[in-house]
């Protein structure tokens, strides 16, 4: 008898939306998604925000609408982790998160570090090294996950850095529309690589009009990019990368999908749309095109 192949498990970041947390659950509801993905890093979501009833409040609102929390956002943005004089409030807060991301009924913290240096022996790198370190520490206690988004870095790269943190708190959260766009890298070989490592995933999809410095799209400590650079590497307008609809760009969703299938994932495919004038009409298609797989 053939195995049977469970279908995926479909998730919408909820401010992709553009309409507000509230709202926005309930159009993720509505165009038939089974999980969200929510910021929580200022606002109403901040934890700072949330007294222990609000959290109640929300993760029975979430549950009423027949969802789950795929992860919650936790990029505070600033060059990730590479600045060792901002690290330790940034480390405290990606915790507090993280403490919500439990009550909420999740596992997962999605976060961007920063580039991770060539250098072993730089600065940035030892800063980096020692957040993540102390972060997955406090991750793995839990028996949760901070999850570093692909596509400033190469999959193998990353995967050296995730190796010498020495335990698995630290992990990934796979976009495969961020390798295609800005290093060029497979996402499919990507999934290999770091088969060990992917605890969360974007369904987001793009193309790759030239190539271009990854530190223009994610910055770096001490780089200051021009402003050509900046128009260049605009995501709708400029003339280095467009993230496009799922299934337009250049991400081979049948060899991705089958890749996370290989390795054994069975997480969600939570969809992103950064751009794009109806991202409610984008976000319903992506919807269709990950159940049609």
């Amino acid at each position: 008898m053939a195995d049977i192949i469970q279908p995926w498990k479909i998730g919408v970041i909820v401010d992709s939306f553009r309409v507000g947390v509230r709202q926005g659950l309930v159009k993720a509801r509505d165009v038939g998604a089974d999980g969200v993905q929510i910021y929580a890093v200022a606002g109403e979501m901040d934890p700072a925000n949330l007294s222990s009833a609000a959290r109640k409040e929300w993760k029975d609102y979430i549950e009423s609408l027949g969802l789950q929390i795929s992860a919650l956002v936790g990029d505070l943005g600033g060059h990730g982790f590479q600045d060792k004089t901002a690290n330790a409030a940034k480390v405290e807060k990606s915790k507090r998160i993280l403490d919500l991301a439990v009550e909420l009924g999740t596992n997962v913290v999605t976060t961007h570090i920063g580039i991770v240096p060539d250098d072993r022996n730089s600065e940035v790198y030892e800063s980096m090294h020692n957040a993540c370190a102390e972060l997955s520490r406090y991750a793995t206690s839990m028996n949760a996950y901070f999850a570093i988004e692909t596509g400033p870095e190469t999959a193998a790269h990353l995967k050296s850095f995730l190796d010498g943190l020495g335990s698995k708190g630290v992990s990934v959260n796979f976009d495969p529309a961020n390798m295609v766009m800005v290093t060029g890298d497979d996402p499919v070989q990507g999934v290999y690589t770091l088969k060990d490592y992917i605890v969360h995933t974007h369904a987001k999809d793009g193309i790759r009009l030239r190539e271009v410095d990854p530190r223009l799209i994610y910055g770096a400590l001490g780089f200051e990019p021009l402003d050509h650079d900046k128009i260049a590497a605009d995501a709708e307008s400029g003339d280095a990368f467009r993230e496009v609809p799922l299934g337009e760009g250049g991400v081979e969703w049948d060899g991705y999908l089958k890749a996370l299938r290989d390795i054994g994932y069975n997480g969600y495919l939570t969809i992103e749309r950064e751009v794009g004038a109806n991202p409610e009409a984008d976000i319903t298609k992506a919807v269709q095109f990950l159940k049609s797989k």
